[in-house]
């Protein structure tokens, strides 16, 4: 899970903690740039970008396969599904974690709330009229998105706050997160996923639940986000599910 920044509790004035170190470090970057002319800019100068993009091949299966073991190796459960069966997935899913109330975004597909049963309370964000805050969140059990694209060979998810994503704080505070991948939004690799992104978007990367080994090299899940994040992995009707 994406992890937000911890402001510095250092006091940010002349003199202080870390001002040495900044100085020393943009006094560097100054001298690497003496001789760079004022003038000049990024565009002037072409990077090679003829590096290898990906190290997958062709085969939407094999991404499939790799996506589902590097997200399980990052403690996400994964859950293959017809689109047929996004549904009653979404409903176990739910019933299993016992999430009683879940949270969904503006745009988000109807017919995966389907199958809920009449104990799931659902909560509709609407960012334009009435946005639910952050003090109501705290108190929802889970979150349904889809997603704007996955990466196979970095196990991550990449949601941009687009029609069935919402805002990213809606992904953030509830506890356990169901994420529906369709495999047309697998890609092989970052950057491939870069060059369909839109970069003026909000972007969160999502890697497994929200972890931290800051402390002792400890993992603790749910330090900034979910604790739980299941994916639903839905491939076409007459595939056979993708296997790690």
């Amino acid at each position: 899970m994406t992890t937000p920044r911890t402001p510095s509790t250092q006091p940010r004035t002349p003199g202080g903690a870390g001002s040495g170190s900044r100085a020393a470090v943009l006094a560097r970057v100054r001298a690497a740039l003496r001789d760079v002319p004022a003038t000049e800019r990024p565009e002037d100068v072409p990077v090679s970008r003829d590096y290898r993009r990906s190290h997958l091949d062709d085969d939407p299966a094999r991404r499939l396969a790799v996506l589902h073991e590097n997200l399980v190796d990052y403690r996400a459960s994964v859950h293959p599904a017809t689109p047929g069966a996004v549904a009653a997935t979404v409903a176990r899913l739910l019933a299993e974690r016992g999430s009683a109330s879940c949270v969904v975004p503006p745009g988000l597909p109807e017919e995966w709330l389907a199958e809920l049963g009449d104990g799931v309370e659902v909560l509709r964000d609407d960012p334009a009229g009435r946005p639910l805050g952050a003090e109501r969140l705290d108190a929802v059990d889970a979150v349904l998105t889809g997603c704007a694209v996955a990466v196979a060979e970095t196990g991550t998810i990449v949601l941009d706050a687009s029609a069935g994503q919402g805002r990213r704080v809606l992904t953030l505070i509830p506890d356990h997160h169901v994420c529906v991948v369709r495999a047309d939004q697998v890609v092989a690799s970052v950057p491939q996923a870069l060059a369909v992104l839109d970069p003026t978007r909000p972007l969160t990367w999502i890697s497994g639940p929200s972890a931290t080994s800051d402390i002792e090299l400890d993992r603790v899940e749910g330090v900034h986000g979910p604790r739980r994040l299941d994916v639903i992995l839905v491939h076409a009707d007459g595939d056979a599910p993708p296997a790690p």
